[in-house]
């Protein structure tokens, strides 16, 4: 009878004290050997909830048991994994770092019932990671691609993010040709301007990338679409467009005091140090100023990933959240790595002013103190009421992480698409969108979401898109 092994093999983290020098990677992946012994506690189910519950519905047990199959030969049982997980995810040692498993995949595994669940995003970056160090992905696609029957159809990609990228791996991987085209002068969306380098190193994004050029998908950088290219002009040159051009617009709060010097948008904040280098100015020609003492409003994971970029930077930085500890949406990880950290949490607390000094700069935020109350709104949170009473917290820079709405650019350049008063863009159960051959996904369509719900949202776009140019050359 197998014995049932209901704690979980843990990841080695770097320790706290390197963390805070730089933007190493915390979390530093599982060994071979610790990789197979983590795969053996799966009861491999079939069917597999944690399957249903990938959005795009990876075969979670078929590579976990390519794992313990060949646990005498890693190359094998690496190689063999991959091309499971390849059948669905073209970037897994993407998804396998900033994927929300615990909501989703994991959160449905049997084992979770008796114990810890399997720690499937784990194994999926140790198979990303050991396939790209030895050289396995490289051959695996030098087997695949001389197998890719070529397409005269062309489709335009807007936007490198994760929707993007994966709706072009998936496109290139039928033969068809496909161009992205994105607005920054990196691809990678807001795996690149967003996700720090201590979550997700760049030279990871980079080499997943090469997979998709290898592919045969070519990206144009520095390119807007309405701008540097009409969205005629695109109808007119391919045969397919799809729209993955995320949710970059940040929430800001309507408050005294919010164009004082010293107050961010997460967004600016991230994109400063991420894509543009600011912590290593002069090196790099973009700087960042940081004070002494931080003040981050929202508790999601952009709020954690700012927090923890702050205390890198060197400064005290305190979260403070409207809504009680329970209510935090940022992952469990994610809270537990920012409290090793050194960051200080303080709840319900609503900002009602920033104050600042004579020079213009921001010197303390007001709040209102909040009080929940036992009744639940729609999402099943507690409705909060203000007491009444204020608290003040100094802060010489604050960052507002409440979120992000779509961008107007590309509206505005196409009044014809039908979108809701958010402007979030309307598709259909193909993902297209009310103009014919035109597609789209990702925060585009949700508003804003997590990475593996854009990379699903462009998996099922790939297949819509596929269907259309099918019926397309059939009718022609």
């Amino acid at each position: 009878m197998m014995t049932l092994i209901k704690e979980r093999v843990p990841t080695p983290e770097r320790p706290v004290e390197e963390r805070l020098k730089g933007f190493m990677e915390v979390n530093l992946g599982y060994t071979f050997e610790l990789a197979v012994k983590e795969a053996e506690r799966c009861l491999q189910c079939s069917p597999a909830p944690c399957t249903q519950g990938c959005p795009v519905h990876i075969d979670v047990p078929g590579f976990i048991r390519k794992l313990r199959e060949n646990r005498d030969n890693p190359e094998k049982a690496v190689k063999e994994a991959l091309e499971v997980i390849w059948a669905c995810n073209t970037l897994p040692a993407i998804t396998g770092r900033v994927c929300p498993q615990e909501d989703q995949c994991e959160a449905v595994c049997v084992m979770g019932k008796v114990g810890e669940p399997i720690n499937i995003g784990k194994l999926e970056r140790f198979v990303a990671d050991y396939a790209r160090e030895k050289g396995i992905d490289e051959k695996l696609l030098q087997e695949i691609t001389p197998k890719i029957e070529k397409k005269k159809e062309k489709v335009a990609v807007i936007g490198a993010g994760p929707a993007g990228l994966t709706c072009a791996a998936e496109l290139a991987k039928e033969g068809y040709q496909v161009t992205i085209f994105e607005a920054l002068h990196k691809p990678g969306g807001v795996l690149v301007y967003g996700i720090p380098e201590f979550r997700l190193p760049k030279e990871t994004i980079e080499k997943e990338l090469e997979k998709l050029k290898k592919l045969g998908v070519e990206i144009k950088t520095d390119y807007v679409v309405g701008r540097t290219v009409t969205f005629d002009e695109l109808l007119e040159e391919y045969d397919a467009v799809f729209i993955g051009t995320g949710a970059g617009t940040p929430k800001l709060l309507n408050i005294p005091g919010i164009n004082l010097n010293g107050i961010y948008s997460a967004n600016e904040f991230l994109t400063r140090v991420n894509l543009m280098k600011a912590y290593a100015f002069p090196e790099y020609e973009t700087p960042i100023k940081v004070g002494k003492k931080v003040i981050v409003i929202g508790a999601g994971n952009t709020a954690m990933d700012a927090a923890r970029t702050a205390r890198r930077l060197g400064a005290e930085v305190t979260i403070a959240y409207r809504r009680g500890e329970e209510d935090v949406t940022a992952r469990v990880e994610e809270v537990a790595h920012a409290k090793e950290e050194g960051v200080k949490f303080e709840f319900f607390l609503n900002p009602v002013e920033f104050i600042g000094d004579e020079n213009g700069r921001v010197k303390a935020v007001k709040f209102m103190k909040m009080k929940p109350l036992e009744e639940r709104d729609a999402r099943g949170k507690r409705k909060l009421v203000p007491t009444g009473e204020t608290a003040v917290l100094e802060a010489d820079t604050v960052i507002i992480a409440i979120g992000k709405t779509t961008s107007k650019l590309l509206r505005m350049t196409l009044p014809q698409i039908e979108a809701d008063e958010h402007g979030v863009i309307k598709v259909n159960e193909n993902m297209m969108t009310n103009i014919p051959g035109v597609f789209a996904g990702g925060d585009a369509i949700r508003g804003e979401a997590t990475v593996i719900l854009a990379m699903g949202d462009g998996r099922k776009a790939a297949k819509g898109i596929k269907q259309y140019l099918e019926e397309k050359r059939k009718s022609s």
